[in-house]
């Protein structure tokens, strides 16, 4: 604004206002703003580019990065590899027999679940009337059997004796033939008898030698049937002697003997009652010998032989074992199998049930290429993993070998000391590549 004009009268003075301070600004040249920009644009175009780049490193590094923490890695290294077979067992006695009742009776139990017994010692009772009548009965049966063979015997003895003496008046008949012929021989010769008289003696001898050998046939006959019917008397009487045997030795196992020095397991029945034919009463626990039953794999089934060693841990030791059975059924995929510990190395205070660790020792294979055992083994059937190249993952195709609880034998396609991603590839999405981050 422009000052007043001078008036004659004088005034007072004017108060200053701002616009004085104001400034009038003309605008940017053409060149600059166009510089300015450029400059802008290219600053958005680089840090598109540089998004780009990081978009590619992502893609040529994998489809996914994932923390590194979420894996687990193992190193490629070449040594003996030791296939096992890792396992809790369960304590067992290795000779635990039940005793059942040979008969229905009433059961009188002498021990009680717990007590310690000896070889032999009486265990229970079962009175068994009809068992000790049938027994009666067979013995009487037999006492009639043996006074038959005795009497057969006898009569085989008459009938031979009597055979014999008519087989010996026949001879003495011969021998008197015989003198008579050679008598009226000579008097014939001498002309004191007649020719008849001497053919009639002739005659008389020839009769007496056909009743010798008649005799002597009936005699040998005679001892023959004789000898039959004894024997045959004789052999019903040793058949119901092996029937009275037999029912002596059910009536002995009416009462149940310890058939070893053990320990009184489960008493399964009660004092004085009455129990069926076959029925269980008690058991008996060799407490000498254990074994320890584990359950295996079936993949490991085929593997599993007799005799193989084994080693089983008790309060911290390793006690050496051998595998001593092997179950022929798969139940619900595993197999039952038993370890028995070598002779004098059982550990001392066993008991039943009692859980203890096992392990098995398969084969050995010396100086070979392998990696800790892991998750990635069940992808792809184990014919794939990924392998470390510095902070990516390579999908590279492989062939596994034998296993053991710890490590796995690589056949083909790592070499020693790579890196291998052995648990968490779950994550991967099978892609070729991926990023790991935080290495």
């Amino acid at each position: 604004m422009s000052a007043a004009s001078p008036s004659p009268s004088p005034r007072p003075a004017a108060i200053r206002d701002t616009s004085g301070q104001d400034t009038v600004r003309t605008g940017n040249p053409p060149g600059r703003t166009r510089r300015t920009r450029w400059l802008i644009g290219g600053g958005l175009g680089l840090a598109v580019l540089a998004s780009l780049a990081w978009v590619v490193a992502g893609w040529a590094g994998g489809a996914n990065s994932v923390d590194a923490s979420r894996l687990r890695f193992a190193e490629v290294t070449r040594g003996d590899l030791v296939r096992d077979i890792a396992a809790e067992g369960r304590v067992i006695a290795a000779n635990s027999p039940t005793l059942y009742a040979i008969s229905g009776g009433t059961v009188t139990l002498k021990v009680v679940a717990g007590d310690r017994v000896e070889r032999g010692q009486a265990l229970a009772e079962i009175d068994s009337p009809e068992l000790r009548s049938k027994l009666a009965q067979e013995e009487t049966t037999l006492a009639s059997l043996e006074a038959e063979a005795g009497r057969a015997a006898l009569d085989a003895q008459l009938s031979h004796a009597e055979a014999r003496k008519v087989f010996d008046q026949a001879e003495i008949e011969r021998t008197a033939a015989e003198r008579d012929l050679q008598r009226y021989q000579r008097a014939f010769e001498g002309g004191a008898v007649a020719q008849v008289d001497l053919a009639r003696a002739q005659d008389t001898l020839q009769k007496t030698e056909i009743g010798v050998a008649a005799a002597r046939q009936d005699l040998a006959l005679q001892g023959q049937g004789a000898g039959l019917d004894t024997r045959n008397k004789q052999l019903l009487a040793e058949r119901q002697r092996a029937v009275v045997t037999e029912m002596r030795r059910q009536v002995d196992l009416l009462t149940l003997r310890a058939p070893f020095d053990g320990q009184v397991g489960q008493v399964q029945a009660i004092q004085s009652s009455n129990v069926a034919a076959n029925a269980p009463v008690l058991s008996v626990v060799d407490l000498s010998v254990f074994e320890v039953e584990i359950k295996v794999p079936e993949s490991f089934a085929r593997d599993l032989e007799i005799g193989m060693p084994a080693e089983i841990r008790s309060v911290g030791t390793q006690y050496p074992a051998q595998v001593s059975a092997v179950s022929p059924e798969v139940v619900s995929g595993e197999v039952v199998a038993r370890l028995r510990f070598d002779e004098g190395s059982q550990p001392p205070g066993l008991r039943q049930s009692q859980r203890l660790s096992a392990r098995i020792m398969l084969d050995t294979r010396k100086d070979v290429l392998m990696v800790a055992r892991g998750p990635f083994l069940e992808q792809d059937g184990g014919r794939v993993a990924y392998v470390l190249d510095g902070n990516t993952a390579v999908r590279r195709p492989i062939q596994a070998g034998a296993s053991s609880l710890s490590s796995v034998e690589i056949v083909e396609g790592l070499q020693p000391g790579e890196r291998v991603v052995v648990s968490g590839t779950d994550l991967f999405d099978n892609a070729e590549r991926i990023r790991i981050s935080g290495l």
